[in-house]
């Protein structure tokens, strides 16, 4: 399972972006899709996941500004942000549990301006 994000770039402050991640190859289930993220340091911490049923959870950080999608049948998941934060600078990094196994893509990265 391949997966493609996008959608990272430059924001100011309280400005928007959308993230998208599409999953391909030979893909027989996937479960949860997400978004995780990592500021310059050695952790890398959970934004928002969504099941295939639709159940979401978010981190803490990003309740009330941040939504997590997802398109089943395009196999894919977005993630809106909204009032941005400069401490939302990361590199993102979409996630999924595919085929029973744990599938990461690239990272894109997220700057956000004060």
């Amino acid at each position: 399972v391949q997966l493609q994000a996008s959608g990272g770039g430059l924001v100011q402050a309280g400005g928007s972006l959308r993230l998208s991640c599409a999953a391909s190859g030979s893909i027989f289930r996937i479960t949860v899709m997400g978004w995780y993220r990592q500021a310059p340091g050695p952790q890398r911490e959970l934004v928002a996941t969504i099941t295939s049923g639709g159940s979401t959870n978010y981190a803490d950080s990003v309740k009330g500004r941040f939504t997590i999608s997802r398109d089943n049948a395009k196999n894919a998941a977005y993630l809106q942000m909204n009032i941005l934060k400069p401490e939302d600078t990361a590199v993102y990094y979409c996630y999924a549990y595919a085929n029973y196994a744990q599938n990461w893509g690239q990272g894109t990265e997220v700057t956000v301006s004060s």
